[in-house]
């Protein structure tokens, strides 16, 4: 498995990401079409190489034709960028953190989202006794 160097994403890739994760697999040509401002096709595909050689994709073959998968399922990425993001801009502080998604939505929590952080909360609370 990569370092964590090494699995860096820049915006491009991260971008190349989110659309393989949303189609759950795509071909060069996909990306390139679904990509804002896209680079030229060969950019894209030399793209889809690096995050083969980082470990975040592999590939299928289908016909002439490469079709790319992710490694891992978007949950657990999705959990690993969060610890990233957790622990560059909030030096690994979680309440940080959550307390400056609360701020970003000036403070107005849906009943519902209120309620699944306090179940959250109590279940770590027994967790942690």
């Amino acid at each position: 498995m990569p370092g964590k160097a090494a699995r860096h994403l820049s915006r491009r890739e991260r971008q190349i990401m989110d659309i393989i994760y949303a189609r759950g697999e795509a071909a060069a040509a996909e990306v390139h079409a679904a990509l804002p401002d896209a680079p030229g096709y060969s950019a894209v595909r030399t793209l889809l190489r690096i995050l083969e050689e980082k470990g975040h994709l592999r590939h299928r073959e289908d016909g002439p034709r490469y079709i790319f998968l992710p490694t891992e399922p978007h949950a657990r990425a999705s959990r690993s960028a969060l610890k990233r993001v957790v622990q560059t801009f909030f030096d690994g502080s979680l309440a940080s953190a959550v307390a400056a998604l609360v701020d970003a939505s000036g403070g107005r929590l849906p009943a519902a989202e209120l309620k699944r952080l306090e179940a959250i909360i109590a279940a770590a609370r027994k967790k942690t006794r």
